[in-house]
């Protein structure tokens, strides 16, 4: 950081004073450059119905962080630098907005909230100065003209609300954010409105809240985990870009026994590993489990093969395939060949099942980072996840059927 020097007798100059806020606010902007990049950042601003309720929100304490010059104008003596600088802007109160319901039945308006980084000159009044001619007579402003001067430079967080076009309820939008601001908030108010409840007010998705302080923050992944063994969504956090996700394909069933032939073993299913960046946080990525394969029974019904597991379009793997040569009539032969991983950073293959042989049914292949079925005299289940059901014996008579075993469904697990 720069600093100025000084020296015994020497006369000040207010440009020392002015230097030394400048080269201030220059180290910090970097320093805050340094720990949170040069895009918008904003902290704390949050929006919160009035107690009691009305039609009017406050916005709280905050700052935002944004880039932008180092002075935009002079200060003071100091001519204008146009150098880039991060800059912060603080609002130690509170802003408070009152929004209004539409007038016509069965419509409702979006609002939104948003804000920018403000720079202005404030705190004028007429200044002391010296008079040369006459000490003991000082002036008053510049030349004793008595005229006022501002004395602080102002950093603020700038707030907004636009209102909506009034829609039927369900089409309405949230308005478009303005150059150089960034969206906060949108506010739905409803027909017949009269008060803003919490659940009225929605931070939106690309909001650039600092999310995470530095005691919450861990090396690399492990903030957050999120495990699907059913399909559903994953919605990205707030704050969150970039997420590791493992995919595991389900499972293939095994035959059943016939009197004299042992079923061979189900194929585990694929498995695929890969590192996503540049997700928007709320952004909602459907998840598809794979479900296992059906178990075949001594009634003739045939197994089934395992189902592919996704994450979105973005990586997924394949379940576990039957033999085309097997049979319920013949089911000796182990299902061939596992799952596969696509579009991961890391694709992998489950194991084949094995033949039945004998009396003994053949054991059930694995998933990738599963484990392998041992044989039973009933087909046993596929080990999660997205391991291959082992095959069906034919007992300690070696003539009597059994029923093979169900595959291990998929499993999909999300880490940020």
């Amino acid at each position: 950081m720069d600093r100025n020097l000084v020296y015994p007798g020497s006369i000040p100059l207010d440009t020392d004073l002015l230097a030394i806020n400048r080269n201030t606010m220059v180290a910090l902007g970097f320093l805050a450059q340094a720990a949170l990049g040069t895009s918008t950042v904003a902290d704390g601003l949050i929006c919160t119905p009035t107690a009691p309720a009305s039609l009017t929100v406050n916005v709280g304490p905050g700052s935002i962080t944004q880039f932008v010059v180092v002075d935009p104008f002079a200060f003071g003596s100091l001519s204008a630098d146009l150098d880039p600088l991060v800059k912060m802007g603080i609002n130690l109160e509170p802003v408070s907005f009152t929004l209004s319901a539409p007038i016509i039945s069965g419509q409702s308006t979006n609002y939104l909230i948003e804000a920018a980084f403000i720079e202005s000159d404030a705190a004028p009044i007429a200044l002391p100065y010296y008079n040369s001619a006459n000490p003991a007579q000082p002036f008053s402003g510049p030349n004793n003209t008595g005229a006022a001067q501002n004395t602080q430079r102002l950093q603020r967080v700038q707030l907004q609300l636009k209102q909506g076009t009034p829609e039927n309820t369900g089409s309405q939008a949230t308005p478009p954010v303005d150059s150089g601001w960034v969206g906060l908030y949108s506010i739905t108010v409803n027909f017949g409105q009269t008060a803003i409840a919490a659940l009225n007010i929605v931070s939106l998705p690309g909001a650039p809240f600092l999310t995470w302080k530095l005691p919450q923050i861990s090396p690399g992944f492990g903030a957050g985990v999120q495990a699907f063994i059913s399909s559903g969504n994953f919605i990205v956090p707030a704050g969150v870009t970039r997420v590791e996700v493992e995919v595991w394909g389900g499972g293939s069933g095994s035959f059943a026994s016939t009197s004299s032939i042992a079923s061979g073993g189900g194929s585990g299913g694929g498995y695929a590993r890969k590192r996503l960046i540049g997700l928007t946080p709320g952004q909602v990525i459907p998840v598809t489990i794979g479900a296992g394969g059906a178990a075949g029974s001594t009634g003739g019904s045939g197994a089934g093969s395992g189902q592919s597991s996704s994450f979105g379009t973005l990586v997924s793997a394949t379940g576990g395939l039957l033999n085309g040569s097997a049979s319920p009539a013949s089911p000796q032969n182990g299902a061939i060949p596992g799952g596969t991983g696509v579009g991961g950073d890391v694709n992998l293959n489950g194991s084949s099942g094995q033949i039945g042989y004998l009396s003994v049914g053949g054991l059930g292949g694995a998933a990738p980072m599963g484990g392998m079925q041992t044989s039973g005299t009933t087909g046993n289940s596929g080990v999660f996840p997205g391991g291959g059901a082992s095959g069906a014996g034919t007992g300690s008579s070696g003539t009597t059927p059994f029923n093979g075993g169900p595959g291990a469904g998929g499993y999909v697990v999300v880490r940020w």
